[in-house]
């Protein structure tokens, strides 16, 4: 039996397995993925030496507990190709059902539990794209019918490519989705954006994105690590009357903040209509 098995096993779930076992959470041999497309089972087995299928419900029956790392638009048919498989399951054991984890943006623990069945135990959680490279952020809640134990296997996880976050309210995870979910897409649309503005002032672009990179590096690091308040940090960069006033000044001409805002409400917006199943 294994530890853990992925349904889908697309970026996500490989950055996933490997942050596992390459920091000793798991073993190759403990994990199982199944995906539909052969060159990427393929590619799992070799690089990562799991175990691969093309089998959802074979992960159903090898695995302790199983992550659906499968898109919203196609969550419901694997439920629905799974509720056999569990309830087979069912009738043999009088137990707790399965641990599933899922991180499908916007599909609630509601039509989790209602796809899955009532005995499972689910855990809903929104990761990120930096969990690839080991910098991920991560929050998650916990169905009814899972237990702390339940939520500990699921923080350990994710907290083997960056860090984790269990709520208790589910609704966060709408704005969640909004801020770390879609966020690091606006971070890179950002650097774009001060890179190109450099390469039209005549810095070539390859050290344009160097500079934008570690920048947005360097702020992060003195934000995460200072203690002052991140006004304090604003004023002391904008001197007055200097570069940095006429800058931000800008920004606020055209309402930065509120485009910013914006953005993130659309975001969490079409997170509740995929939780809702609209396509």
């Amino acid at each position: 039996m294994k530890k853990l098995g992925f349904i889908g096993g697309g970026n996500m779930a490989e950055a996933l397995a490997h942050g596992l076992i390459q920091h000793k959470v798991f073993k190759p041999a403990e994990i199982i993925v199944s995906d539909v497309a052969p060159e990427r089972r393929r590619k799992l087995a070799r690089a990562l030496k799991v175990a691969t299928t093309d089998d959802n419900t074979e992960v159903v029956r090898e695995s302790v507990a199983v992550l659906l790392a499968v898109k919203p638009q196609t969550i419901d048919d694997v439920m629905a190709e799974l509720a056999a498989e569990l309830a087979k399951a069912s009738k043999k054991t009088a137990g707790k059902g399965k641990l599933f984890i899922s991180i499908a943006a916007g599909i609630t623990i509601e039509r989790l539990t209602r796809g899955l069945g009532k005995r499972a135990r689910v855990i809903r959680v929104m990761p990120n794209a930096p969990a690839m490279v080991g910098h991920g952020m991560a929050a998650m809640v916990r169905a009814r019918g899972a237990s702390p134990a339940d939520e500990a296997f699921a923080l350990k996880i994710f907290n083997a490519v960056g860090d984790a976050v269990a709520l208790k309210d589910e609704k966060l995870l709408d704005v969640v989705t909004a801020l770390s979910g879609s966020g690091p897409a606006y971070v890179y649309l950002f650097a774009k954006a001060m890179a190109d503005a450099a390469v039209s002032e005549g810095i070539p672009r390859e050290l344009a994105i160097r500079m934008a990179l570690k920048t947005i590096r360097g702020a992060e690091h003195l934000m995460r690590e200072s203690k002052r308040e991140v006004a304090d940090l604003i004023r002391a960069v904008a001197s007055p009357g200097g570069t940095t006033e006429a800058a931000l000044r800008r920004f606020a001409e055209n309402g930065f903040s509120d485009i910013v805002a914006s953005a993130l409400h659309a975001a969490s917006d079409r997170s509740r209509e995929l939780g809702r199943g609209i396509n």
